[in-house]
C-alpha cells in the first residue's frame, strides 16, 4: 500500500473505535430469557435476527431498529400473548443499551493525535444517526475529525458518494474498519485502500458473503495501533 497517496483516513466506528457488537449479544440473551416460556435460546434469538433481515430495508441499523425486532418477534413466539409488562422489560432492554458508556478499544485518543496533521481523519460509520452522534459525544473523539459521515449502507455506490464530496481520488481514501463486507470490500472494490482490524465479535449479518471477492491487496492487523507503523 502507497501511504504516500493517502489524504484521508477513514474510521469506522462500532467495533472498530469503541465495543459495540457486545451490547447486542448480552440484549439477545436477555431477550432469550424472557422468551424461555415459549421458545429455546438458540431459536429465540435465531427468529429475532431473521425478524431484523426482514425489515432493515425499513428500520436501518442500530438499537431502534433492533428493539421494533424485539418486540415483533416476541409477539410471534408467544403467537400474541405476551403481556404488556414482558414488552416493557423488552423495551427496557433496548434503553438501557442506549445509556451504556462508551468503551474506546485500544490507545484511540493517543492514535489519533499521531495521524491528525499528517493526514485528514474522518469517521464513517453506519447506523442511527441520533444514536451515533450520542456515542460520538460520550467517546470525546469529535474534535479529532475533519468530517462526520453516518451512512444508511455502506455499498460502492455510498463510498462513491463520500469519497465525491470529499473531492478526492478513490485511491487516495484509506478506510480502516473491523468488517470485511462493510469497510474493507466495498472500498477495494472502487480503487480505496483499506485496512481491517478484526474485533472478537462479528454480527452475523456482517460476515462475508460466498462469492464476494476481495478484488486488490490490503493490510489486516490484530488491534487499531498497528496502523501506526503502517502509516509512517
Amino acid at each position: 500500500m502507497d501511504t504516500k497517496e493517502i489524504k484521508i483516513i477513514a474510521f469506522d466506528a462500532d467495533d472498530t473505535l469503541w465495543q459495540n457488537e457486545v451490547f447486542f449479544r448480552e440484549a439477545e440473551d436477555k431477550f432469550a430469557e424472557l422468551m424461555a416460556p415459549y421458545m429455546g435460546k438458540e431459536q429465540s434469538i435465531n427468529v429475532l435476527f431473521s425478524n431484523e433481515m426482514k425489515h432493515l430495508h425499513l428500520y436501518g441499523y442500530g438499537i431502534k431498529g433492533f428493539m421494533l425486532s424485539m418486540v415483533e418477534t416476541a409477539m410471534d413466539i408467544s403467537k400474541g400473548t405476551i403481556s404488556a409488562e414482558k414488552i416493557y422489560e423488552i423495551l427496557e432492554i433496548g434503553r438501557r443499551m442506549m445509556n451504556k458508556p462508551v468503551e474506546l478499544l485500544d490507545d484511540v485518543e493517543s492514535i489519533f493525535n499521531q495521524l491528525n496533521g499528517k493526514y485528514r481523519i474522518i469517521l464513517a460509520t453506519k447506523g442511527d444517526l441520533i444514536d451515533q452522534e450520542r456515542k460520538l459525544y460520550k467517546s470525546g473523539l469529535e474534535k479529532h475529525f475533519h468530517h462526520v459521515e453516518v451512512m444508511s449502507e455502506k455499498k460502492e455506490e455510498d463510498y462513491r458518494k463520500l469519497i465525491r464530496h470529499l473531492d478526492i481520488e478513490p485511491h487516495e481514501f484509506l478506510m480502516v474498519g473491523n468488517s470485511m463486507k462493510s469497510d474493507i470490500i466495498p472500498v477495494l472494490n472502487i480503487g480505496g485502500k483499506a485496512i481491517h482490524i478484526p474485533h472478537e465479535i462479528t454480527w452475523q449479518h456482517e460476515l462475508v458473503e460466498d462469492g464476494q471477492e476481495v478484488k486488490a491487496s490490503y493490510h489486516q492487523l490484530d488491534r487499531l495501533s498497528d496502523i501506526l507503523p503502517v502509516l509512517r
